[in-house]
């Protein structure tokens, strides 16, 4: 999971990434490490986490990792403690955990409902206020990874919708109030083949497909690269913004 030729426009930066042990995560911890990055993974899945981190130093990456509860605030004082004793500064800070765990409203009970928005929201506030110190220092960049739930509606995923969403409006406020600090952004993924497009019955993929103008499903590299626009000095007149990286689905029709 190497990315060739890739522009050296993190050299001398650190970043931080969440849920990094697979999919999105693990595909940007890689591509930040390939164009210079000092990445510290860290993902509730620790062996994961350690195994990326590994990859990334056998490529000839920096890269360090440790195990990270996004929804425990003490946690992340510790991660945000321990990027700091590395490297003493964080410059990107990638926030990408999130699961979506489908049903109608009818059926969602309080535990799940607040599960996902406690995974999926709640975690990225917690990680910008441990983190806003060292990001101002360095002048840095926060990408969250929302998903285009926030941008079109499905059947089926209110709590995801609604952390999402939330996510989305998060960012243009963080994005005001830090303005010529940090700068804030979200990508918004469609269909992507991480491990949970794994278990999708191939003829919902084929309807998916056929739905999607670019006529494929996205792979994490694609949203990776998406990442590391945002956060790299090639976005720096960019704050605030919600940038969907879903082949087009979001502008097509839909059930």
């Amino acid at each position: 999971m190497t990315v060739a030729a890739a522009p050296a426009r993190f050299t001398g930066r650190t970043a931080l990434l969440t849920a990094a042990a697979s999919g999105i995560g693990a595909a940007t911890a890689h591509r930040l490490a390939a164009e210079g990055a000092s990445v510290l993974v860290t993902d509730v899945d620790a062996e994961g986490a350690h195994r990326v981190a590994e990859e990334i130093r056998a490529a000839g990456g920096r890269a360090r990792d440790r195990p990270l509860d996004v929804t425990s605030p003490s946690q992340w004082a510790a991660a945000v403690t321990d990027v700091e004793s590395w490297t003493g500064r964080l410059d990107v800070l990638h926030l990408n955990a999130g699961r979506n765990l489908p049903a109608a409203a009818h059926e969602l009970d309080d535990t799940l409902w607040h599960d996902q928005l406690r995974l999926c929201l709640d975690s990225v506030f917690y990680g910008v206020r441990a983190a806003v110190p060292l990001l101002r220092s360095a002048r840095g960049a926060v990408v969250v990874t929302s998903s285009v739930h926030a941008a079109v509606g499905f059947k089926g995923f209110p709590a995801y919708a609604a952390a999402k969403g939330g996510i989305d409006a998060l960012v243009r406020q963080l994005a005001v109030e830090y303005g010529g600090q940090i700068r804030f952004n979200a990508v918004l993924p469609g269909a992507v083949t991480t491990a949970l497009w794994a278990e999708t019955p191939p003829e919902y993929k084929a309807r998916t497909i056929a739905r999607t103008p670019v006529g494929r499903l996205g792979v994490p590299e694609d949203v990776a690269a998406a990442v590391a626009f945002l956060a790299s000095e090639d976005a720096a007149f960019v704050t605030g913004q919600n940038l969907l990286v879903d082949g087009g689905r979001s502008i097509s029709s839909h059930e």
